[in-house]
């Protein structure tokens, strides 16, 4: 069964800041291919770089690799943030998803969470002094 993310309105999903560290592949409508690096990822969308901008309101496939798997997508380009010079920051929202790839989704950025939750937090605990 798809599953179709929902965005609730009173709470926004908890993201994951990537910086360009994993590579995703777009492919347009028209058959059009573009490579991308995900700067950050929820269940409910990311924001990639680039080369160049899509088209606000396409719909793309996105397919990338994570830790508990490939996760494959349909997404919704969403208006650009930032153009450069060789690149842009564009964000867009997953619009479909099969069941086992928002289960890789969620379990990746369940798991990474959890990590960067828990790794600064554990090297600052220490018994205050008298224990």
């Amino acid at each position: 069964m798809t599953h179709f993310p929902q965005a609730h309105v009173n709470l926004r999903s908890p993201r994951l800041q990537l910086n360009g560290s994993v590579a995703a592949a777009i492919m347009a409508e028209g058959g059009q291919r573009a490579r991308a690096k995900l700067q950050s990822i929820s269940v409910n969308g990311g924001l990639l770089q680039l080369p160049q901008e899509l088209s606000t309101g396409d719909f793309v496939e996105i397919a990338f690799h994570t830790r508990s798997g490939p996760v494959h997508g349909m997404a919704e380009m969403l208006h650009p943030m930032r153009q450069f010079q060789t690149a842009c920051l564009q964000p867009f929202r997953f619009v479909a998803l099969a069941d086992d790839d928002h289960r890789k989704l969620r379990m990746a950025l369940d798991s990474a969470l959890d990590r960067s939750f828990l790794d600064p937090v554990s090297e600052q605990l220490q018994a205050p002094s008298g224990f």
